[in-house]
């Protein structure tokens, strides 16, 4: 049996990094990489929907992933995700990051054409084949991929040895119970919405890989720290508080990943840039609310995490 504590724990979702000239920015790779190792985060997960992925290309992925893995310098659990929409790309990605030596590759489903659940599982499993010493986790987003990991999609892909988790950012939280039965307490199970992080680890979720955490990070790490205390009434108001800073961003005019990087810079210092088109960046009628979103988040900090 391997080893899953490294996957346990608070994972955010790393954030694209790019210049004034929207360019992948090495420097504010490593600094972002950098600043959660500084918060306790127990690891990241790279190249994801929160890294902006569908927008970039294969050099500009491996890109961030060096910089994140060499900023990491072994003190963070690496996770990349690597899908492309295509076989190839992907598995050029999923090599790459075996020979930086990250934790685990993680892919979505194909995306666009419908394809039937042994396709999907051949794409998954040519994937891993890229990087056979490496482990793989199954990202599970319907809701963006228009496919849903079912249960005898996962038990197929449980033949793979490899396979050791799911990212599971499906809405209902009885995907993550149902994961943990078929796959028992030794498949490592992620829980993704970001404002049911507490639902999930009630489920039996090991962990959350979220795309707000980052700059509001103390939050979640006390919403994992009291569930796993059994302090699920004092969770439930952490949660309450995250959920309602997340609903008050999403209100913007801006892509919410525009807005949890300009929350981040006023809060932190910490400029990673822009987003890339077509994702649209803030606006000024925007800049009451984040403001609004600074206050929050300062004020749950403050109540519940002693800071």
């Amino acid at each position: 049996m391997k080893d899953r504590t490294k996957y346990q724990g608070i994972v955010p979702a790393f954030y694209a990094c790019y210049d004034r000239q929207g360019n992948i920015d090495p420097g504010r790779v490593e600094a972002l990489t950098e600043f959660l190792v500084r918060k306790g985060v127990k690891g990241i997960y790279v190249g994801g929907s929160s890294g902006e992925c569908i927008y970039q290309s294969v050099e500009e992925r491996k890109l961030v992933l060096e910089h994140a893995v060499k900023a990491a310098a072994g003190r963070l659990t690496v996770i990349a995700h690597v899908a492309c929409n295509n076989t190839k790309d992907s598995q050029l990605l999923a090599a790459h990051a075996q020979s930086l030596g990250v934790d685990a590759v993680a892919a979505i489903p194909p995306i666009y054409f419908r394809l039937p659940e042994h396709a999907i599982a051949a794409y998954w499993n040519d994937i891993s084949a890229a990087a056979p010493d490496t482990d793989f986790i199954i990202y599970n987003i319907p809701q963006l991929a228009g496919v849903t990991l079912t249960v005898p999609l996962l038990r197929r892909m449980l033949e793979n040895p490899r396979v050791i988790g799911v990212k599971n950012s499906s809405m209902p939280t009885q995907d993550i119970l149902q994961f943990k039965l078929e796959g028992g307490e030794d498949l490592v199970v992620y829980n993704g919405p970001d404002e049911q992080l507490i639902a999930g680890l009630a489920a039996g979720a090991d962990g959350g890989i979220g795309g707000t955490y980052i700059p509001m990070t103390e939050l979640y790490l006390k919403i994992a720290q009291l569930a796993g205390k059994g302090d699920w009434n004092t969770a439930l108001q952490v949660q309450r508080a995250a959920s309602a800073i997340i609903y008050e961003m999403a209100s913007c005019h801006g892509n919410l990943y525009a807005v949890l990087k300009e929350i981040l810079r006023i809060r932190e210092g910490l400029d990673v840039g822009g987003v890339r088109p077509p994702l649209p960046d803030i606006a000024e009628a925007d800049r009451p609310r984040i403001d609004r979103c600074v206050r929050m988040i300062d004020e749950a900090i403050a109540k519940y995490c002693g800071a």
